[in-house]
């Protein structure tokens, strides 16, 4: 059994607020921007959370100049445009620096405006972003002479106007429960808690998904009878650390109940018992007779 629980969609505003939110303050100046690589990224996944490319977020002009360094000292790395499903790279052309040795650099400048993903394909965790901003844009929000310009009133009225969407899966593995979140959205903070009799199973505050699928081990089963209640309650869409610059939806709630269906990794168990007790009888040649 495999349930599903879905708040109301406004895909297309999510997606502009959250990108629009993430450009750190150290990068105001956006005719130039700098990327690098974090120690031992190549290694270690361990940055995944906080971002193995460093800014997670850069924003630069179109025109601007976008140097991609390998800073890192351990091992050599790439910066690819395009996306990553699971192990599986997408590259999209926008640039590939191909492979960087430490201390090597590339040089990317933008045409147009828009949001391009990038990644490393030697260790496809290593994720980013490069938000492309017409330089106008800025310009005009100066003009006002108000503390708050006009296009960060624009980016409050359309992040009040996201609503998440959030879609709840779950099976049944190693004797607990995967919990299976889909976002609309990336850099989504949250919490999340599961409850099973009146207590509490599993949880934890402050979680940050940098893609649009994250995944979650409890160590519980549940049943017909007895199934998990699972709460997620967005925090912001937004760089983790960077509080202040957050936007979307804040204390949005998405319930579920849940109850485990017979898991994959189960199935895989059963299927090689099923294929060994098949293959030793027709070793020993032991011929049922009836």
């Amino acid at each position: 059994m495999k349930t599903k629980a879905i708040s109301s969609i406004f895909v297309l505003f999510a997606i502009a607020a959250g990108m629009a939110s993430m450009a750190p303050a150290a990068f105001a100046d956006h005719a130039e921007v700098a990327i690098g690589a974090v120690e031992e990224s190549g290694f270690s996944q361990a940055c995944v959370e906080t971002g193995c490319y460093t800014p997670l977020v850069a924003t630069v002009d179109v025109g601007g100049v976008v140097t991609m360094t390998n800073t890192d000292p351990t091992g050599v790395h790439t910066f690819t445009s395009g996306t990553v499903d699971g192990f599986t790279p997408s590259p999209d052309g926008t640039f590939d620096t191909g492979v960087l040795m430490s201390g090597d650099a590339f040089e990317w400048s933008p045409t147009e405006a828009g949001t391009v993903p990038y990644y490393c394909m030697l260790h496809t965790w290593m994720v980013g972003e490069i938000i492309v901003q017409e330089v106008a844009a800025e310009e005009h929000a100066d003009d006002h002479g108000d503390d708050k310009g006009h296009d960060d009133m624009v980016h409050e009225e359309v992040a009040e106007d996201v609503e998440l969407m959030v879609m709840i899966s779950d099976s049944q593995v190693m004797g607990g429960t995967q919990i299976e979140l889909e976002f609309n959205v990336l850099h989504l903070n949250y919490d999340l808690t599961a409850t099973q009799n009146g207590e509490v199973v599993f949880e934890e505050k402050g979680l940050h998904s940098m893609e649009l699928i994250a995944t979650h081990q409890i160590d519980a089963l549940g049943s017909d009878e007895n199934p998990i209640d699972v709460e997620v309650v967005s925090l912001g869409i937004g760089a983790p650390g960077d509080e202040d610059s957050w936007t979307g939806p804040v204390g949005q709630v998405t319930t579920a109940k849940v109850v485990p269906e017979f898991g994959t990794i189960a199935m895989m168990v059963l299927a090689v018992a099923i294929i060994s007790i098949v293959a030793v009888t027709a070793k020993s040649r032991v011929v049922p007779r009836f």
